[in-house]
């Protein structure tokens, strides 16, 4: 039994190994089971078979090119006529196979890779390209570059992504397919492949981005003035209107933002505009000339307003100003400010509303021109001990306190008496003369750019000032007599003295009837004087001799009385020599020529 067993066992090995030697020496000439070459089985096949085996898989080739926009086209290997080249590659392939493992290739596989090598007719491939319907022109869209949009009040500046388009970039195109046929690829993805023609701006082009960062960030800049209780907002609504875009940089156009600026002024400033003001005797008054009150700096908000652009945040602020007032309610000048009645020859300090000191003073000369300027005005500055010089003096005050150009406050310790008339006939060069202990109270109590308001108001004169001035029209019209074509000067000069006299004053004038009558006398003899001979004149000659009877000489002495006084034309030459005088030491002002004080004729007595 074991004898049989062993018999048995030795068949089976024989069998074995015979079978095994068999096939060992067969996969020396065939690829072992389960071998692929690039993919092909060709597991029991000798070089001659998968040669052809592989010749049937190149004859059926074909790529796919797939494209944006869901484009899908096919170039088949047959129409560019593609076949495989065969240099021995498989041969080596079969040399450097074990046959004597077929059993562990048969259990595991082997995929080798041939690298096969294939040819094809470079100008059916080129026919063939160009056959494909997305490189027809029609078919093909242009790309456009990645920009910013318009601004837009909810979103501000938004990108605007890239039409990539569709332009086929041909030569890329055709190296790409090459490469893909070479490769035996089934599928070739155009768009992976750079077969397209980009865009130069592309949707994260990193200059794109930070130009719209700058372009938001400009515009969303938000500046709120306040004006008292009023406010005014600057936004991107306006800013962006002031934007451009120059080599990829934000550019803000300056002169639009002065003209903003401008426009600021124009609603808000209030210096150099007429200014109402309810006087201390109960009547209003409006004071036209005069610098005093809000003043915006252009330039210098101009350039404020750059930088806050700049910053990029939300700014609550007042404008900057080249010149300040007290407030921006009704009136700019709020409740502190000097009250200078030229026609009483009397002024009030009024602070946060309360009456702090009331003065007579004497002003500027009126029967030589010097009379004081009215107007609204802002203190220029203050300083004591200043020295007042003129031609041919030198004398100094304790208190200075300009106001309009070289016109100010001070003291006039010269002076015996302020207020009523004086000014008339001995007044200043166009200051304000006080009493040494009203200007020392009034320049405790006010500092540079203090509200100073100067205005005149008929009938506010004293009544024993009215007497006096009517008494002296009375006794002008006196001294006028019989009347004679030598009396048009006295004539003359009554009527104007007589029309500056408020109302109230004018009653006081008993003789007025005999200053009528002689303006009709006067002029009634001027109407009797013989005419010179006129020049003939062909032309006209009927309309020559008319001209001396259409003079009206009764009604010329009346006319100079109804210029306005003195007083009230504040600009006029006449009182442009005066502003050598009373200048304060150069040492104190070196730098202020502009605020140095005016003439200030020292006391005759």
């Amino acid at each position: 039994m074991k004898k049989r067993v062993i018999m048995w066992a030795a068949i089976v090995t024989f069998v074995l190994v015979a079978v095994y030697m068999g096939a060992a020496f067969f996969f020396q000439s065939h690829f072992c089971p389960g071998t692929t070459i690039d993919g092909i089985a060709v597991g029991g096949y000798d070089v001659a078979k998968v040669e052809e085996r592989i010749r049937q898989e190149v004859g059926n080739y074909s790529l796919t090119l797939n494209g944006r926009e869901n484009v899908s086209e096919v170039i088949a290997g047959s129409s560019i006529g593609i076949e495989p080249v065969f240099d021995g590659g498989i041969d080596r392939l079969m040399e450097e196979q074990n046959g004597f493992a077929w059993i562990a290739v048969l259990s595991n596989g082997e995929a080798l890779e041939l690298g096969t090598v294939v040819s094809y007719d470079e100008e059916a491939l080129e026919e063939a390209i160009g056959g494909l319907s997305f490189m027809k022109r029609e078919n093909q869209r242009k790309p456009v570059d990645a920009t910013y949009s318009e601004y837009s009040k909810e979103d501000g500046y938004t990108l605007i992504p890239a039409d990539y388009g569709t332009t086929i970039n041909r030569s890329a195109l055709k190296k790409a397919v090459s490469e893909a046929v070479m490769s035996l690829d089934e599928s070739l993805d155009l768009d992976e492949s750079g077969c397209y023609t980009e865009p130069g701006v592309k949707d994260d082009d990193a200059k794109l981005l930070a130009l719209l960062d700058e372009l938001n960030q400009y515009a969303g800049t938000t500046i709120t003035y306040e004006f008292g209780e009023k406010s005014e907002i600057l936004d991107g609504e306006r800013i962006h209107t002031w934007l451009s875009v120059e080599n990829r940089r934000v550019k803000v156009d300056e002169e639009e933002v002065l003209a903003y600026v401008k426009e600021l002024g124009k609603s808000y400033n209030t210096a150099y505009k007429p200014k109402t003001l309810e006087t201390s005797y109960g009547t209003t008054v409006t004071i036209s000339n005069g610098h005093y009150g809000w003043r915006i700096d252009n330039e210098g908000e101009v350039a404020q307003i750059l930088l806050d652009l700049k910053e990029g945040k939300p700014v609550e602020r007042e404008p900057v100003y080249a010149q300040t007032a007290n407030s921006h309610g009704e009136n700019d000048y709020g409740d502190s400010y000097v009250e200078i009645n030229l026609t009483a020859q009397h002024l009030f300090l009024y602070k946060d509303g309360k009456l702090v000191i009331e003065s007579d003073f004497v002003s500027g000369n009126v029967s030589r021109g010097h009379s004081s300027p009215t107007g609204a005005y802002g203190l220029t500055y203050k300083t004591t001990d200043a020295i007042l010089r003129g031609e041919d003096y030198a004398t100094p005050v304790k208190y200075w306190m300009p106001f309009a150009g070289d016109v100010g406050m001070h003291d006039a310790t010269w002076r015996r008496s302020f207020g009523g008339n004086i000014y008339k006939t001995n007044g200043s060069h166009g200051c304000i003369n006080l009493p040494f202990s009203a200007a020392k109270t009034i320049y405790s109590n006010i500092e540079k750019g203090f509200a100073v308001l100067v205005y005149t108001l008929p009938g506010t004169e004293s009544k024993a000032v009215q007497k006096q001035d009517a008494g002296s029209v009375v006794s002008l019209i006196d001294t006028i007599g019989p009347v004679t074509l030598e009396s048009e000067t006295a004539i003359t000069t009554a009527r104007n003295l007589y029309n500056a006299l408020p109302d109230s004053a004018k009653a006081l004038v008993t003789n007025y009837e005999t200053l009528v009558a002689a303006e009709a006398a006067l002029a009634q003899l001027k109407a009797q004087q013989p005419q010179p001979p006129q020049e003939q004149q062909p032309q006209q000659p009927a309309e020559q001799p008319q001209q001396p009877a259409e003079q009206q000489p009764a009604e010329q002495p009346q006319q100079p009385a109804e210029q306005p006084p003195q007083e009230q034309q504040p600009q006029q030459p006449a009182e442009q020599p005066q502003q050598p005088a009373e200048q304060p030491p150069q040492e104190q002002q070196p730098q202020q020529p502009a605020e140095q004080p005016s003439q200030e004729q020292q006391p005759q007595s």
